[in-house]
């Protein structure tokens, strides 16, 4: 803010000039800009661990969208204002170039600083990302060990540790691009379906009282932005995005022979009589290694 005062602002120029705008990176820039201020909706996993969730959720969301936008805004007007836009696609690291020619003195600090940052976006996925895993298995949808919690503290540990074999199969992909490409095309398809089956209840039943609505704009713009970014994802990389399809494609039969349509009676008896016992044995070992039993409390 001080160089931009001072006159500091030959970097601004063209700032928005399109000749470089290419198509196929657009749901790139999405992507990375959803990544960036996706955590707004992760009080939404740990709903029934809130208190008053009706005021707290909404109260969240606001206060923490507006202190991240006026946040990243200031952070990227110091990098532009120190940095051309050429430094900033060569850097490796733009906060430690952006550091070496501010304030050098300094320069020690940024990892420190970084890692923190990735900590604590650590810290928020698994705390809430594991509550899906939770919930399904307590819908039956997944093994019932990962609907256990532990004893003293409360936590349901095996979902939580289930996710760091997955988080590890994630990085053995190395490129963090084609990563984030791989992993948002499932994650935002999936929430904007959601939104825009919210949209769909909403208008069947209007009659339901609803902790808090908001204006019907807001979730259709969003459900288009994400549909939109997911439909163009397949033109800027269709190797990984139909990768991620697959899988998410794999599901859908999967879904519908075990939970949406019952099985026959000689089947379910064969599979009961088969795995059964080793399951049941399974779970009972591990129950008594992580020290974890069924919730008692209904929060739902």
């Amino acid at each position: 803010l001080f160089l931009s005062s001072a006159g500091h602002t030959e970097n601004f120029q063209d700032a928005f000039d399109r000749q470089s705008l290419v198509l196929d990176k657009l749901p790139l820039a999405f992507y990375a800009g959803m990544f960036a201020y996706s955590g707004w909706f992760q009080t939404s996993f740990v709903r029934e661990e809130l208190v008053r969730p009706e005021r707290n959720i909404p109260l969240a969301v606001i206060v923490s969208v507006i202190t991240v936008i006026v946040g990243y805004m200031l952070t990227n007007v110091s990098y532009y204002t120190v940095l051309g836009t050429q430094d900033v696609l060569a850097s490796p690291a733009v906060a430690v170039s952006f550091v070496q020619r501010a304030f050098k003195s300094l320069i020690s600090v940024v990892p420190v600083l970084v890692a923190l940052s990735c900590f604590g976006t650590m810290n928020g996925g698994i705390f809430t990302f594991s509550r899906t895993l939770f919930v399904a298995s307590r819908e039956g949808q997944w093994p019932p060990l990962f609907s256990m919690i532990h004893i003293r503290r409360h936590t349901p540990l095996p979902a939580v540790m289930l996710m760091f074999p997955l988080v590890t199969a994630m990085v053995c992909i190395g490129d963090i691009y084609h990563l984030m490409n791989f992993f948002s095309f499932s994650r935002w398809l999936f929430i904007g379906l959601a939104t825009l089956g919210l949209i769909v209840h909403r208008h069947r039943h209007p009659e339901l009282r609803s902790p808090f609505k908001v204006p019907l704009f807001v979730p259709v713009s969003f459900t288009i932005i994400c549909l939109f970014t997911v439909a163009m994802s397949f033109y800027s990389d269709p190797v990984n995005i139909s990768i991620g399809c697959t899988m998410v494609l794999s599901g859908f039969p999967v879904y519908y022979l075990v939970i949406h349509k019952q099985m026959s009676n000689f089947l379910r008896n064969k599979l009961f009589f088969l795995f059964l016992p080793f399951s049941d044995y399974l779970t009972h070992k591990l129950q008594l290694l992580l020290e974890v039993v069924q919730q008692e409390i209904k929060t739902y």
